[in-house]
């Protein structure tokens, strides 16, 4: 008997709709299972290619509208385009599995060779709203230093498969998983147990603003008048702003370059500044600097990963020439060409006694945090601490803002080191190896925390092997059970 299309359609935006409110900032963790098993049950029921692409679709329908609507306060038609572009690919993994078995493993594996797609393509890519944000909070995303993200999203996929699927398997999953876990290296602390003390200061002030309606200097002020309130007396060894900071023609000689340098030298502690400034004929930078206590401003990093219709406006002159409001981003930024790390003189002995000469920060700056890769070019390269400067103060509301909390508690987990994120409006927060989120302020408040930070050494097996056999194991998966599929049509037919 055919279905009604209503009846997939339906059960799959409803399925979309779980996952979407499994995520920040609802958070409801167990509806990903909860969706996943629905999607599972109600894609079996489809009788036609047509209705198999129309479950995908509607999957992704329910997923990214709700996950997606930060995007409306960058671009109203980019957000719907995005929605549905993200929702086709969804569709697609569903045609390409249809009437093929065995479908409780092809399944997981062609939705998650889509996020695998999104993680690089296109422009650059968009690994948002993913599944395994899903699990932040939760033992699932322990397996992120494993394998990262990819391998979160796709363990919970097939979980919850065979959760709804094969039930008699579940407690064998859970032995393995456990197991796994048990033998995965997390990182080690220095031998000395070395801590050093980070301030982050947040600013405060109003959301939903832009460049081009704010005063850059009150956003200076902000987060002056804030450190002014750190004594030297609580020996702080680094202080972290926020993305976006400081925007000036140039920094180095700027009146705000000499305001920062003296609030350094008052606490005798560098500072790390975000700062914006300009790249003739007609660009911008989008870097990280340090103004250490003698005045020197040192260590340059240029954010490479920018964020398409953002920071940068792909095929600027085609969308130009259709009428697309273009001019809210009326210049480019530059695309930096360094590894983000960020290596921070220390002007005295760290709070725990030790005297070292610097401390490394692994240094994804706001969008990069959502790129594993980014991270660990500072990670293999020796860091201790991952610091993620951002600035989400053009988007109202939490959503984007609760999504890069989990996404830093993602990284954090996956390369096993503390992750201090700041941005000048919320959320800023300290979070633990462990993922654990500590110290978050609230949206618009001014807000200085103080934490003392362990150094981390080692490497878990994610920062060695990255995503690249995750992806490979796919893909060799997915093939390995369609010419399995194909090889038992065949038998079949000619039996």
């Amino acid at each position: 008997m055919k279905l009604p299309r209503r009846f997939v359609h339906s059960g799959s935006v409803i399925a979309g709709l779980c996952i979407a409110f499994a995520m920040p900032p609802w958070g409801w963790w167990p509806f990903a299972f909860i969706g996943l098993g629905i999607f599972y049950t109600v894609s079996g029921k489809r009788t036609s290619a047509q209705q198999a692409f129309s479950s995908g679709f509607s999957l992704g329908l329910g997923w990214f509208l709700p996950t997606l609507a930060w995007m409306w306060y960058i671009s109203i038609p980019g957000y719907f385009l995005t929605v549905v572009f993200f929702s086709c690919l969804h569709g697609i993994a569903e045609l390409l599995i249809f009437s093929r078995e065995p479908r409780r493993y092809l399944q997981p594996i062609a939705h998650m060779l889509v996020e695998a797609l999104r993680f690089s393509w296109p422009f650059g890519g968009a690994p948002i709203a993913t599944l395994a944000m899903t699990q932040s909070n939760t033992w699932f995303a322990s397996f992120g230093r494993i394998g990262g993200a990819l391998l979160v999203s796709y363990l919970l996929w097939q979980f919850a498969v065979i959760l709804f699927s094969r039930f008699r398997l579940v407690l064998p999953c859970i032995a393995a998983g456990v197991l796994l876990l048990a033998i995965a290296p997390t990182g080690n602390s220095f031998a000395s147990k070395t801590q050093v003390r980070i301030a982050y200061v947040q600013g405060g002030g109003p959301q939903g603003t832009r460049a081009s309606n704010t005063s850059p200097r009150n956003v200076v002020l902000r987060h002056l008048t804030a450190t002014k309130s750190l004594s030297p007396d609580q020996k702080i060894d680094v202080v972290i702003w926020p993305e976006n900071i400081v925007d000036v023609p140039i920094f180095n000689t700027s009146r705000e370059a000499k305001a920062i340098a003296q609030e350094a030298k008052r606490i005798n502690a560098p500072i790390s500044v975000g700062v914006t400034d300009d790249v003739p004929p007609d660009n911008f930078a989008n870097a990280q600097v340090v103004v250490t206590p003698a005045g020197d401003i040192i260590d340059r990093y240029e954010k490479v990963r920018r964020v398409p219709f953002g920071e940068f406006i792909p095929m600027r002159g085609f969308l130009k020439s259709i009428g697309a409001p273009v001019h809210q981003v009326r210049h480019d930024a530059i695309k930096g060409k360094t590894p983000a790390i960020s290596v921070i003189p220390l002007s005295h002995p760290t709070i725990s006694g030790e005297t070292l000469p610097f401390v490394s920060f692994a240094t994804p700056v706001s969008w990069e945090i959502f790129f594993g890769g980014r991270v660990n070019e500072g990670v293999e390269r020796g860091a201790s601490i991952i610091k993620n400067p951002t600035n989400g103060s053009s988007y109202r509301g939490t959503l984007l803002q609760s999504q890069q909390i989990a996404s830093s508690q993602l990284r954090a987990i996956e390369f096993g080191r503390t992750v201090v994120q700041v941005a000048p409006t919320g959320f800023s927060a300290f979070i633990s190896p462990s993922g654990e989120v500590s110290q978050r302020s609230k949206v618009s408040e001014r807000r200085i925390e103080i934490a003392d930070i362990e150094l981390r050494t080692g490497r878990t097996w994610y920062s060695f092997l990255g995503d690249s056999p995750i992806i490979i194991s796919l893909l060799i998966g997915f093939a390995f059970l369609l010419m399995r599929h194909q090889r038992k049509s065949r038998i079949h037919t000619s039996g």
